[in-house]
Parts: C-alpha cells; sequence; structure tokens
C-alpha cells in the first residue's frame, strides 16, 4: 500500500480504547489521514486539500449548525 505509517491520534483525544478520533500518518507516499473506528479507510489528500480541510475546521465550517 504506502509502506510503513506510523499513526498518530489527536492530542486532543481522550486516549480510551472507546473514543474514536482522526489519526495522522506519514510516509514516503505524503500525509494520510484517518479514523480509528476505520482503520482501513485511508485518505491521502494533497497539500492544497489538506490545506483548505486544515483551515475549514479552524473556521469552524464543518460543526453543527
Amino acid at each position: 500500500m504506502y509502506g510503513p505509517i506510523e499513526w498518530q491520534k489527536s492530542s486532543f483525544s481522550g486516549g480510551g480504547a472507546d473514543e474514536n478520533c482522526l489519526e495522522v500518518g506519514l510516509s514516503a507516499a505524503g500525509i494520510h489521514l484517518r479514523e480509528s473506528d476505520a482503520p482501513d479507510v485511508v485518505l491521502t489528500p494533497d497539500r492544497s486539500a489538506l490545506r483548505a480541510l486544515i483551515r475549514g475546521v479552524g473556521q469552524g465550517d464543518f460543526g453543527p449548525r
């Protein structure tokens, strides 16, 4: 697939076994994203898509309305 990826959970995650969160990984192919409750689904966005996602999260574009 992408070679070895070391996944890291957000520091905002509670860290408990029942708490799902976004995980980030890095490999030679780029930066990867996955949800801890669906580890087989891996997204590998290009830099501009990742930048837009981070900007949108920071602006609250994906929160409850």
